[in-house]
C-alpha cells in the first residue's frame, strides 16, 4: 500500500477547504451515477470498469491481466476473478497472444462493446449534465489559470 505523506507548506483556507469538499461531493456524485449505471445493466461496477479499460486499450491485441490490474489498482487475482465472470456472461473473451503463448489477451465480444456503448453512452450525459459543477469545484480549489 502507498504511504502519503502530508506536510502541507500553510494551511487552507475556508474557502479552499469548502472548495476541496465541492470537488469531492462532485466527483462522489458522478461515482454513484456510475455504480448505479452499472447496476441497471447487471454489472458491478468493477465489471464496468474492467470493461472500459479493454475498451480504452490502445493495444491493438488487447491488453493483459498484468495491463488491467496497474490501470485498475486491482492485485491480479481480483481482475481474474472479474474476468471470470463477464466471461461466463459473454462479455469478454481471453484469446493468446500471437507473439508470446504464454500470454493471455482480452477483448470484448460484441455483446460486451454493446454493453458498454450503452453505459457510455449515459455516462457521457450525466457528464455533459453535472460536468461544468465538477469542473467549477476544480477551477475554485485550482484557480481558472490551472486548468
Amino acid at each position: 500500500m502507498m504511504r502519503l505523506e502530508i506536510h502541507p507548506e500553510r494551511d487552507l483556507t475556508s474557502a479552499e477547504y469548502q472548495a476541496l469538499s465541492q470537488f469531492r461531493y462532485q466527483i462522489r456524485r458522478f461515482l454513484h451515477f456510475s455504480e448505479e449505471a452499472a447496476k441497471a445493466a447487471e454489472l458491478e461496477p468493477q465489471q464496468h470498469q474492467l470493461m472500459l479499460a479493454i475498451r480504452a486499450s490502445d493495444d491493438p491485441q488487447g491488453p493483459t491481466v498484468k495491463g488491467l490490474s496497474e490501470v485498475l489498482l486491482l492485485r491480479h487475482h481480483s481482475v481474474v476473478g472479474l474476468l471470470d465472470r463477464l466471461e461466463e456472461r459473454g462479455l469478454v473473451e481471453r484469446t493468446k497472444d500471437g507473439h508470446d503463448s504464454r500470454q493471455v489477451r482480452l477483448r470484448l465480444t460484441v455483446r460486451g462493446a454493446h454493453t458498454l456503448s450503452r453505459l457510455s453512452g449515459a455516462h457521457r450525459e450525466e457528464l455533459s449534465r453535472t460536468g461544468p459543477l465538477l469542473v467549477a469545484a476544480l477551477s475554485s480549489l485550482l484557480g481558472p489559470e490551472k486548468l
